[in-house]
C-alpha cells in the first residue's frame, strides 16, 4: 500500500498498526526478493541479560570445576573465598549450561498424577519404611496406611528391595479388609521402577510422594512415630521380638486404639460406615 502512493500515516490507521512499525516493514522488504509474500520476523528476546555473569567468572566457575570436579556448592564456597560474588543458582546453571553438571541424562525422574482423594478406603493407601540402627546391625519396617480408615499394617524384615517391598503390598492386600486403588511411596529404592510394573500388573496404580511436599505421607509418618513410641520402644530390639510383638500392636491399633483424627473412633470402627467393605 506504501509502495502504491499511500502515506505511511493512512496505512498505519487502515491496518490499525503505529506508523513507526509500517516504517520498519517497508525498510525490511526493501531487502527481500521481488517475489517475497512474507516479512519475517525478529524476536524482540535481548541477546544478554543485565544481570549475567561476566566472561572472566563463568571461565573461573569451569576452571574450578576442571581441576577437582567438584559439586556446585563447594566451587561456590571457593569462589566466595577468592572474593567472587555469584550465587549458588548462578553456579549450578552455569555448569548445566555448559554440559558439565553432576546430573545424569540417565535419570529417570518421577511424574506426579494427581493426588486421588481418600474418598473410600483404598483410594490412597501410602507406603514407606522405617529403619532403625546402624548398617551393620539394622532392623528395617515396611509400614502401610489407608489414609480413608487409618487402617494401618506393618512387618519387619532384615533388608529392603523391590521384591521384599512387592511381597509387603501382596501381604497387606491379603489381609486389608478392602481392596487396594492407589499406592502412594516416597522415592527410595525399594519403590524403583520395578515395582511398580509388579503393582500394576495387579490392578493398582503407583504414585511417588511430591518432592518437597512433606505433607503428601504425613498420615503415615506420625503411624510411623506411633508405632515406635507405643511397639517398638517397649519391646526388645530383635526381629524375633518385633515380628512376635508387631501382629498385637497393630490388632489393638485397627480395633481398640481411639485416633484423635478419627473423633476418638478405631479405623474398625470407620471401615463400618462403608457397607460394601
Amino acid at each position: 500500500m506504501v509502495r502504491s502512493g499511500k502515506g505511511v500515516r493512512e496505512v498505519a490507521r487502515y491496518l490499525g498498526y503505529t506508523p513507526g512499525a509500517i516504517s520498519k516493514w517497508v525498510a525490511r522488504a526493501d531487502d527481500l526478493p521481488s517475489n517475497a509474500s512474507v516479512i519475517p520476523t525478529c524476536s524482540s528476546r535481548p541477546y544478554h541479560h543485565p544481570g549475567e555473569l561476566s566472561e572472566e567468572i563463568v571461565e573461573r566457575i569451569l576452571t574450578l570445576r576442571q581441576e577437582r570436579h567438584q559439586c556446585a556448592a563447594i566451587l561456590h564456597h571457593r569462589l566466595l573465598q577468592e572474593g567472587i560474588e555469584v550465587s549458588l543458582v548462578s553456579v549450578k546453571r552455569t555448569l548445566h549450561r555448559h554440559g558439565v553438571s553432576r546430573y545424569s541424562r540417565w535419570k529417570k525422574w518421577h511424574t506426579y498424577p494427581p493426588r486421588p482423594m481418600p474418598e473410600k478406603p483404598g483410594f490412597l493407601v501410602q507406603i514407606d519404611t522405617v529403619l532403625d540402627g546402624a548398617p551393620a546391625d539394622r532392623l528395617c519396617l515396611y509400614t502401610l496406611l489407608d489414609v480413608c480408615s487409618r487402617w494401618a499394617y506393618a512387618v519387619p524384615v532384615l533388608h529392603t528391595n523391590t521384591y521384599e517391598s512387592f511381597r509387603f503390598v501382596t501381604g497387606a492386600r491379603e489381609n486389608a479388609p478392602f481392596p487396594f486403588r492407589t499406592l502412594q511411596s516416597d522415592h527410595g529404592a525399594e519403590f524403583s521402577v520395578g515395582f511398580t510394573m509388579r503393582v500394576l500388573h495387579l490392578g493398582m496404580a503407583h504414585r511417588h510422594s511430591r518432592v518437597r511436599t512433606p505433607n503428601d505421607n504425613a498420615h503415615l509418618e506420625r503411624f510411623n512415630r506411633t508405632i515406635q513410641e507405643e511397639c517398638l520402644a517397649r519391646v526388645p530390639r530383635s526381629l524375633a521380638s518385633w515380628r512376635r510383638e508387631i501382629p498385637e500392636y497393630l490388632r489393638y491399633y485397627n480395633t481398640e486404639r481411639p485416633h484423635m483424627g478419627l473423633s476418638m473412633q478405631s479405623p474398625v470402627d470407620i471401615l463400618k460406615v462403608f457397607p460394601s467393605y
